[in-house]
């Protein structure tokens, strides 16, 4: 499951690179800094990202999420600093 997340969220973050152009998107891994210091996402550009995911997350496990709640903008280290730790956390939502 953890491989199929991890995909999912590279894909969407390699279309999402077709129009920002970021040199940092050009080659997505898991240790990818997504937002916060030397993240590759401003806020506008996340919340395109997290849009987008929220829906292919859903299409591809049949189950709606939401990543951008009170539970994870209140956790201590926030989930959306890396491509791990993003896959990290929908998958516990996932396993909710």
């Amino acid at each position: 499951m953890q491989e199929k997340i991890e995909k999912i969220i590279i894909d969407v973050l390699l279309e999402l690179n077709e129009e920002l152009e970021s040199n940092e998107l050009q080659n997505p891994t898991q240790e990818t800094k997504l937002y916060g210091g030397n993240g590759a996402l401003d806020s506008l550009a996340l919340v395109s990202f997290i849009t987008d995911l929220e829906e292919r997350v859903s299409d591809a496990f049949d189950k709606d999420i939401v990543l951008a709640d009170e539970k994870a903008m209140s956790q201590r280290t926030s989930p959306f600093r890396s491509v791990k730790s993003l896959t990290i956390y929908i998958q516990k939502l996932l396993e909710e």
